[in-house]
């Protein structure tokens, strides 16, 4: 496992390696020379012009966030700060059918379309337009696409509320096709919220139908994640089965009170379909979710947190009960008048939540928000979140199965070459951590905090973060992201 060339950019040394979610780690040394990863072993004969003593840290392979809206935060905050402070290098964008692309608002964009970004962003009616934006941009960390089934709606559709009609559906299906064509990796829907839900299964399936000739994936917020989850899933498996797609359920979990320990139930139906079809799923390490308010998810028995309100800006960062309680109104009618808002939502049993995160199959996903001004803790605390508190602490689940999950699983699942293993020839997306320390700060109170324990990261083989650094100074950084198509 040694290169030819006696000359390299970088070596690390003395690291410590989990190469399956199954072995023990070795202690090898990683040789990069531009964007690649050219030696591993012994590498004591090679001579770099930056060397690196990992003794007692471990090195993985970059982390894939397979559930992001970094869509336009890629251009707006090309430094990603909080992605790479935690060890990610890859982004998977356009989820819970919400895409910067193709859209272009003549309006203010429509919830949930508003959590990417303000209207004069959205400006890509072709992803190729977006490509020119993001390699002027020059991001921090590599970023792939899926085509979001609400923004196609947006961009063809008058009233979203009901099923498309045929020349809708033929125009949505002629969006979506050029998109592929120009490099996006599948096709995500969100179901669950105001302006999908409104979709027949029969328009779903005809739009995963132009996503198959180009071997893309289906990603899907289920229609409910409440009582209904199991009738939920069955439709995003009939989809996937009927377009013949890989799925991915994203942030799979069992929301309500009404529907707390059901997590192995949920496993056991994923479980079954898991043995005649590709599905994938993704979950993050909290008990409390974040999107708008909806007034669907408005009840006593959740404590519900705003975190921005356009009509009443005043009453952002309270509690929605203490919010009802001072205009002397239920909960549901205090929702009503704070909308447009968000939320986070305190809607999850913790032992649930460990049993998706410590699931072999399951992969990990932020489902972080960048534009709230209050965002949930998973912004920028995931990663190290489940390194830190659920590896080390919890012990729910073993450090290389960890480190699988993050990198390797999500790599094959999206179809990411070259990426997600830390192998001669992969491009140079590495990270460098402190086992013993790596850990999440990020709280409910006090969000946009650095994680502790991640030394460095490089991306496409250009060191883009030290411990430490900070808003004003990760510009001393390289900022190498690519934008990945299904070809490279």
């Amino acid at each position: 496992m040694l290169s030819s060339s006696p000359y390299v950019d970088t070596l690390i040394q003395g690291a410590t390696v989990y190469f399956e979610p199954d072995s023990e780690a070795q202690v090898v040394d990683v040789a990069i020379s531009k964007d690649k990863i050219v030696a591993l072993g012994n590498c004591s004969h090679l001579q770099a012009l930056q060397c690196i003593d990992a003794t007692g840290l471990v090195l993985a392979p970059g982390f894939i966030d397979v559930h992001t809206h970094d869509d336009l935060e890629v251009l707006r905050g090309p430094y990603m700060l909080s992605k790479v402070s935690q060890g990610v290098t890859t982004v998977i964008a356009g989820n819970c059918g919400i895409s910067a692309v193709p859209y272009c608002a003549d309006q203010a964009p429509l919830d949930p379309i508003n959590l990417l970004g303000e209207q004069s962003e959205f400006a890509y009616r072709e992803l190729q337009d977006y490509q020119h934006a993001f390699s002027k941009a020059a991001p921090s960390v590599n970023l792939a696409t899926l085509v979001g089934h609400t923004t196609l709606r947006a961009q063809v559709m008058t009233d979203l509320s009901q099923a498309a009609n045929a020349q809708e559906l033929e125009q949505m299906k002629t969006l979506l096709h050029q998109a592929m064509a120009q490099g996006a990796i599948g096709f995500s829907t969100g179901l669950a919220y105001y302006n999908a839900k409104g979709a027949s299964q029969a328009e779903v399936n005809a739009l995963a139908e132009v996503v198959t000739p180009f071997d893309g994936i289906y990603t899907t917020h289920l229609r409910t994640e409440f009582q209904g989850v199991i009738r939920a899933m069955d439709e995003a498996f009939a989809t996937a089965e009927h377009a013949k797609l890989p799925l991915v359920i994203s942030h799979i979990k069992c929301a309500g009170r009404e529907n707390w320990g059901r997590a192995p139930e949920v496993l056991a139906h994923f479980e079954l379909h898991r043995k005649t079809h590709p599905v994938s799923c993704d979950c993050y390490p909290y008990a409390a979710s974040s999107s708008t308010l909806d007034l669907n998810q408005v009840t006593e028995e959740t404590d519900i947190f705003i975190t921005w309100s356009e009509s009443h800006p005043e009453l952002a960062q309270q509690s929605l009960a203490n919010i009802a309680t001072q205009w002397q109104v239920s909960q549901r009618d205090a929702a009503k008048r704070l909308q447009p808002a968000g939320a986070v939502y305190h809607c999850m049993l913790e032992d649930d939540v460990q049993r998706f995160v410590s699931y072999e199959h399951s992969m990990v996903g932020s489902d972080g928000l960048p534009c709230d001004p209050h965002p949930h803790p998973r912004l920028w605390g995931t990663f190290p979140r489940v390194l830190g508190h659920y590896c080390r602490e919890q012990q729910s689940l073993p450090l290389a199965l960890a480190i699988h999950k993050m990198t390797a699983l999500p790599a094959a699942r999206f179809k990411l070459r070259q990426r997600g293993n830390i192998q001669i020839g992969y491009f140079a997306d590495l990270v460098l951590f402190d086992p013993n320390r790596v850990l999440d700060q990020a709280s409910y109170s006090n969000p946009k905090q650095l994680a502790s324990g991640i030394v460095k990261v490089w991306v496409n083989g250009k060191l883009s973060y030290v411990e430490g650094a900070n808003a004003d100074t990760i510009v001393d950084f390289g900022r190498a992201g690519r934008f990945l198509t299904r070809q490279n």
